[in-house]
């Protein structure tokens, strides 16, 4: 510390006690001096002869360009901007350093990834309109001088999307993953199937989405309204399509990870397989109401044939280290009243319906692992012994996550009181509907990730925190903008940023400027200009 601090005072002619930039999640440390560098036509923008280090370059220049209007190109080695590979191992693979002096900008960092943050916090000290989509004029591109050294607090930062309620189109996904991006989260949870929708192609098993991605019609309002819009719905990815979000989301340095849902919020699938389920003459349909099915998988034999066939594919398509199975939410009526079951249950000397459960995880777990991936799944997956290799989301409140931590497994924290996006984030009077609850932005900002009932050792297993968007009342895009964020952005400085650094009142003021950010980049965020209607079928903004 002491060294890096010598460092910067030797690199700025003085510092001195100065307006603070407005970037979030606020860095680990920075120090700003008096005094602006200009981002002229004829900047330049250096990186290593690397073609992800290069594709960052673009990116930067692409952005400058859109909004000034010039014709910033990029170069290798030195430029006015930057990119330099750091021997500093502190920086670890996504931290950076950033230092703006007279001379120009430079950003250094062990990885591509680092370099990728850093340039989220470059544009942050820019001028708002840096985010325009088209060329704003009269503006003077300036840059503080300052210094920063950044590294994230933990290294699991996500954001979840659940397209089985509602799907999403392919435009939004990607915004989505900007908006990810931008805020130097890492991770995005891609909920894909649900017991209202199964939304992506398994080539296997055509009838999946030729069958399992539509539904008759869809529950309006909630559950004590029994009412139904009576139009039919649907929609799935193709396999071609997951790969362009996919290659989309490595240029951000955004991992998605699947969730295929099991043994439970299986519904859509059994409608289209329906000898999967605990009563194969049963004529399945594709959910239509929200909340929990009783209908879930059989374990027989032939179901884990066809579970451990997508997953197959599943595998192949996404590179992700990590695989979710969902694995909540199962509810055992059909197994305690099914012969096969309770055979199986005395067969493999399981105690009961949980045990049946933890079975099924289990095998499912060992299958991934034997592909060389990691198997995430809903805290209910403690239920009946833990599987050895999985990582848990704590959902549940953090009991779960605690209990995981405890035995020495990954966690990963998402308790609803504080991360669920799908709660009401205002009096519900003045709000578009929602699922229930109520988190509001400090609510949300307020959450630690590490349970202080953890030592120091097993705290190492909380991998950090993801926030969770469930969409049963979310039908459009420009709905989810609303509910999302800024709750999300709260989630990602909780993420990013040191305990000790973290101020609400601080995040609040910040926000108001970043607001201005959200604008020129068309977010319906909680609040915005564009809001114009509080009611379920949320306009689409043209």
């Amino acid at each position: 510390m002491k060294s890096f601090l010598l460092t910067v005072m030797c690199s700025i002619w003085f510092f001195a006690s100065w307006a603070q930039p407005n970037i979030i999640p606020k860095p680990t440390q920075m120090l700003v001096a008096k005094g602006e560098w200009t981002l002229g036509a004829k900047t330049k923008i250096g990186a290593p002869a690397d073609a992800k280090w290069t594709k960052v370059a673009e990116m930067l220049a692409g952005q400058i360009n859109k909004a000034s209007g010039y014709a910033v190109k990029t170069v290798k080695g030195k430029g006015d901007i930057t990119f330099a590979l750091s021997s500093d191992t502190s920086l670890g693979e996504e931290g950076y350093r950033l230092l703006v002096t007279p001379k120009g900008v430079t950003i250094q960092a062990q990885t591509a990834k680092g370099a990728f943050y850093g340039v989220q916090s470059l544009l942050q000290l820019l001028p708002v309109e840096i985010f325009s989509p088209a060329v704003v004029n009269n503006v003077k591109w300036k840059v503080p001088y300052v210094t920063i050294k950044d590294v994230p607090r933990y290294a699991y930062r996500g954001l979840m999307l659940d397209v089985g309620r509602h799907f999403m189109p392919l435009d939004f996904v990607r915004k989505y993953i900007d908006l990810i991006a931008l805020h130097k989260q890492n991770q995005f949870h891609w909920h894909l199937t649900e017991d209202q929708g199964w939304r992506i192609e398994i080539k296997k098993y055509p009838e999946l989405t030729t069958i399992g991605s539509k539904r008759k019609e869809t529950m309006k309002g909630h559950y004590g309204d029994h009412k139904y819009d009576g139009k039919p719905y649907g929609g799935f990815y193709t396999q071609a399509e997951i790969k362009e979000v996919l290659q989309y989301a490595e240029d951000r340095f955004v991992n998605v990870i699947p969730e295929i849902e099991l043994p439970g919020h299986a519904l859509a699938a059994l409608a289209a397989y329906p000898q999967l389920g605990n009563n194969p003459d049963k004529i399945y349909e594709v959910g239509t109401k929200w909340g929990v099915y009783d209908d879930v998988y059989m374990p027989r034999e032939e179901t884990f044939k066809f579970l451990e066939d997508v997953l197959t594919e599943v595998i192949d398509l996404f590179p992700s280290k990590y695989i979710h199975i969902g694995g909540d939410e199962c509810p055992k009526t059909q197994w305690k009243e099914s012969r096969f079951a309770q055979d199986l249950i005395k067969k493999e000397n399981l105690k009961d319906e949980h045990g049946l459960q933890s079975y099924v995880i289990k095998r499912v777990d060992k299958f991934i692992t034997s592909k060389g991936r990691r198997m995430i799944g809903w805290d209910e997956i403690l239920e009946g012994g833990l599987s050895p290799n999985a990582t848990v989301m704590s959902w549940r409140g953090t009991e779960g996550g605690i209990a995981a931590a405890k035995e020495r497994h990954d966690v990963i924290m998402t308790p609803n009181n504080f991360v669920y996006l799908d709660h009401y984030q205002a009096d519900a009077k003045t709000q578009p509907i929602a699922i229930g609850g109520f988190t509001d932005l400090a609510e949300s900002y307020s959450y630690d990730p590490t349970p202080k009932e953890l030592s120091a050792e097993e705290a190492k297993h909380i991998l950090g925190v993801q926030g969770n968007v469930w969409t049963e009342y979310m039908k459009t895009p420009s709905y989810v903008e609303y509910m999302v964020w800024p709750r999300a952005i709260a989630l990602a400085e909780v993420a990013w940023t040191p305990t000790d650094k973290k101020d609400f009142a601080d995040f609040s003021k910040r926000m108001e400027i970043h607001k201005k950010r959200l604008d020129y980049l068309g977010v319906n965020y909680f609040g915005a200009p564009i809001n114009n209607k509080f009611e379920y079928a949320w306009p689409e903004k043209k």
